[in-house]
């Protein structure tokens, strides 16, 4: 006998509730403002645009380290919400579940290719290779068109170990 499917809304409050689990981990996500939108399994980094973002008020422009930190902890995101995703799905992630660890950065190179506009920003990442303790991410972002990128970045990460 197959076991029926959970209602729709159900499993939704349970990626939310995981996902927001994850971002509580980074505080400096806060600090920032970013925000990270999930359709399915595919998640969206979004950089609201705010007046202290920007560094060079002549242009002006999104500072460097806000677009570097705005595209790595989309990195962390991804590495993590692909970790978490096999537990969840599994009903395995709860709230009396151990905290969740992050991946640890091990180096992040961002290619600035353009200013970034006074406006918000989105950033998508790609997990290249992931392995037990290793895993390599790019990610790309953007402002009104994503074909026109403001920056992207190729990073690698310590995995952290798996409960079990």
């Amino acid at each position: 006998m197959s076991r029926r499917p959970e209602p729709v809304q159900i499993v939704k409050q349970r990626r939310d509730a995981t996902l927001r689990k994850l971002v509580e981990c980074v505080p400096y996500m806060q600090y920032l403002g970013i925000e990270i939108d999930r359709r399915g399994d595919e998640l969206t980094g979004v950089l609201p645009f705010d007046e202290a973002l920007i560094g060079n008020p002549m242009l002006p422009a999104l500072h460097g380290g806000v677009t570097a930190a705005f595209l790595e902890v989309t990195a962390i995101m991804e590495l993590s919400w692909a970790m978490v995703w096999e537990d969840m799905e599994a009903g395995l992630v709860t709230d009396h579940a151990p905290r969740i660890r992050l991946p640890k950065t091990i180096d992040f190179t961002v290619d600035y290719l353009r200013s970034g506009l006074p406006r918000d920003a989105y950033a998508r990442a790609r997990v290249n290779r992931s392995g037990r303790r290793y895993a390599s991410v790019h990610v790309e972002a953007w402002q009104d068109n994503r074909s026109k990128l403001f920056a992207q970045a190729t990073g690698h990460f310590l995995m952290p170990p798996r409960d079990g």
